[in-house]
């Protein structure tokens, strides 16, 4: 899985370069997630904006980054998501959960 992380004023953001996140790859981002809160990280933003499809192995992999950083104290937010990855989080509820942002640059700018 292609994920770049980068870090912006305290926050790390992990971009997910893929057009899928399903059974395919969710383990690996799983992983990474986790890595990442691991070693400190207490801002973290997930940026899917690349990607177009989602199933509910990778719905599982962001809720159990979300549970995780919930453990640790950090924040875990959501931007970028793309209409179809919005109405997968619709229809299961978890907008309600998840912190979500139109774009990078919003979830950047909130303090």
């Amino acid at each position: 899985m292609n994920i770049l992380t980068e870090k912006h004023n305290g926050k790390t953001i992990l971009s997910l370069k893929e057009e899928r996140l399903d059974a395919h790859n969710s383990a690996e981002l799983k992983d990474r997630i986790l890595k990442v809160l691991e070693d400190g990280s207490h801002h973290l933003i997930l940026d899917l904006a690349q990607v177009r499809f989602i199933d509910s192995s990778g719905l599982g992999a962001l809720l159990s980054g979300y549970k995780n950083a919930g453990v640790r104290s950090s924040s875990f937010v959501l931007a970028g998501l793309q209409p179809r990855v919005q109405s997968m989080f619709e229809l299961t509820r978890l907008h309600r959960v998840f912190e979500i942002y139109p774009s990078l640059q919003e979830a950047l700018a909130d303090d």
